[in-house]
């Protein structure tokens, strides 16, 4: 059975430091551009976003300037799951993970939280699905699923559900 299809792939390399993101998130910014671009889609048709997010107050807040800076005010109203808040980083394997969390994701309606997220950062204002997984009010069709990692590598798999 066919669950989703990989529509579109982004990736960058900012090489900004070793084991710390660009604080303005450049390189998560590019990927996720070139993900839309690859896949043809336009930043107000993705539904939802599984975030790299590693629950550090640089990657955090840099990948929520991404976010903002590529579907500006539509940021706000895409919900953005952190499954690390769950799972831990797995390190190789979380690309791979959060990648089926999200064709379940497409598939049920249901968006995973992003677990005890209880003081978010000022500027980490974006809807993080906070603490109690939520059903979808439409179906979702289109998530990305970012992975960034130490050396500034950045890769973005554009998703789409499949309903045939």
């Amino acid at each position: 059975r066919i669950y989703a299809e990989v529509i579109g792939y982004g990736s960058s390399s900012d090489a900004y430091h070793m084991v710390a993101t660009h604080p303005e998130g450049t390189g998560a910014h590019q990927a996720m551009k070139l993900a839309l671009a690859d896949a043809g889609l336009r930043p107000e048709q993705v539904d939802v976003i599984s975030a790299h997010a590693t629950s550090t107050e640089l990657g955090d807040k840099s990948e929520t300037k991404a976010i903002k800076r590529l579907f500006g005010e539509q940021a706000y109203r895409i919900p953005v799951t952190a499954n690390k808040s769950m799972t831990g980083h797995m390190l190789g394997a979380a690309g791979g993970i959060e990648a089926i969390a999200l064709v379940q994701t497409l598939q049920t309606g249901i968006i995973p939280p992003t677990i005890n997220l209880e003081q978010p950062d000022p500027e980490c204002d974006l809807d993080y699905v906070p603490n109690e997984a939520r059903h979808a009010e439409a179906p979702l069709t289109i998530g990305l699923s970012n992975s960034f990692g130490f050396g500034g590598h950045n890769a973005v798999i554009a998703l789409k559900a499949y309903r045939g």
